[in-house]
């Protein structure tokens, strides 16, 4: 999960990812004069950045790796204007911290694994938290859940959720789901207000999936068939599916962050 300092500091191509309002640019006026003074070359055009740092909190991040393409070859790095997030190490409040980290080799690089979800055989697209899968009318609605090729079980409810160990702590915490140390690969398959009975049965709780295993859900045709699927902090527009795959993807995105500031203790921070 980590990276040596020295790739950090030879990047110096330097994009910043904010809402272009007047209040916005204002605010990050000291962070482009520092980030100049310091050598970095502040870049318009994504595809020359070497480095992308987004101003906001974690759907700040969310957007930025998304819009970006989740770029393997770029670092990305959180920058905070309110509270700290899990993907924020860095606040606007505090810039020069962000600079003396660097040049005290005071960060390290953490690569992160994202999600890949195809739906319907279509070209495939990545998450960073999770991808839900919801009713989008006040009903409940079938999926058969599928582990590689064998019917796990038949679920019946609102909905599911799909998260990274990094998405553990969002959408997912909220339906009682484990947070999970994203040092370990796996993908997470959390239930939204399920019915058990004699008809429909499922685990009853979340449950975990190596890296290897790949997870299908099959929507069952009765007359809601238009799931509202949802990835990170935003809903497809597609309108029908019945067949969602997903797996942990192959690519990671790697983000700046702090040595002493770890997973663990954000968790503690946010929550105990």
């Amino acid at each position: 999960m980590k990276g040596c300092f020295c790739k950090v500091s030879k990047r110096k191509n330097l994009y910043l990812f904010y809402k272009r309002t007047i209040e916005m640019e204002e605010l990050i006026q000291p962070l482009k004069e520092i980030a100049e003074q310091n050598e970095f070359t502040l870049v318009t055009d994504v595809e020359k950045a070497n480095i992308i740092a987004s101003i906001g909190g974690d759907n700040a991040f969310l957007q930025a790796t998304r819009k970006t393409n989740f770029n393997e070859d770029c670092l990305y790095v959180g920058v905070n204007t309110d509270s700290m997030g899990f993907y924020t190490d860095f606040s606007m409040e505090n810039i020069e911290q962000m600079v003396l980290a660097m040049k005290n080799e005071e960060v390290e690089v953490r690569r992160y694994p994202l999600l890949k979800v195809t739906v319907d055989n279509e070209m495939p697209f990545y998450c960073l938290n999770e991808c839900s899968i919801r009713s989008n009318v006040i009903k409940t609605f079938v999926i058969d859940v599928m582990i590689d090729d064998f019917h796990f079980e038949t679920f019946r409810g609102d909905g599911m959720i799909v998260s990274t160990p990094t998405g553990s702590t969002a959408y997912n915490l909220s339906v009682n789901g484990a947070v999970v140390d994203p040092a370990l690969p796996s993908i997470q398959v959390s239930e939204i207000a399920s019915l058990n009975n004699n008809e429909y049965r499922t685990l009853g709780t979340s449950f975990l999936l190596s890296p290897e295993r790949k997870l299908t859900l099959n929507v069952v045709q009765d007359g809601n068939d238009h799931p509202i699927i949802g990835v990170d902090n935003e809903a497809l527009s597609i309108r029908h599916a019945k067949e969602i795959n997903l797996s942990l993807a192959e690519k990671q995105i790697k983000v700046l962050k702090l040595k002493n500031n770890s997973y663990w203790q954000k968790v503690q921070k946010k929550f105990l």
